[in-house]
């Protein structure tokens, strides 16, 4: 899936690992991403979250797409930094699941991010 998804790759996100309801992704801040405060525009922060959060709900087989999403910011990022999601899958009942995202900085949180998750057919 990732491999096909030329949005999150083309903003240079890197995909570290994905399987089990898990997953792991990195990506740099650069200056195109960067807002009129001179800080990362939230809507980056937000799509490496959703990025990270459907790699790990896809790691299961069937085609998972987002059915809502919220995210909390709890500080910013700046151009150079490098930003680590980390997805974890809390459950999945039937053709749902809740998803929780970290977005941290060296291990400083940056957003909390949840997703849910609904399984389609394709």
């Amino acid at each position: 899936m990732f491999e096909a998804d030329t949005a999150s790759r083309a903003l240079g996100i890197e995909l570290i690992e994905a399987a089990d309801g898990r997953a792991v992704t990195r990506m740099r801040v650069t200056k195109d991403m960067v807002n009129g405060h001179d800080i990362m525009h939230g809507g980056f922060v937000f799509l490496l979250a959703d990025t990270t959060f459907a790699l790990a709900c896809n790691s299961h087989g069937p085609v998972t797409v987002a059915a809502g999403a919220d995210i909390t910011f709890v500080t910013s990022a700046r151009a150079g930094e490098v930003l680590t999601a980390h997805a974890v899958e809390k459950t999945r009942y039937g053709r749902s699941g809740i998803y929780d995202v970290t977005v941290d900085r060296d291990g400083e949180v940056i957003a909390e991010f949840r997703g849910r998750s609904r399984v389609i057919n394709r």
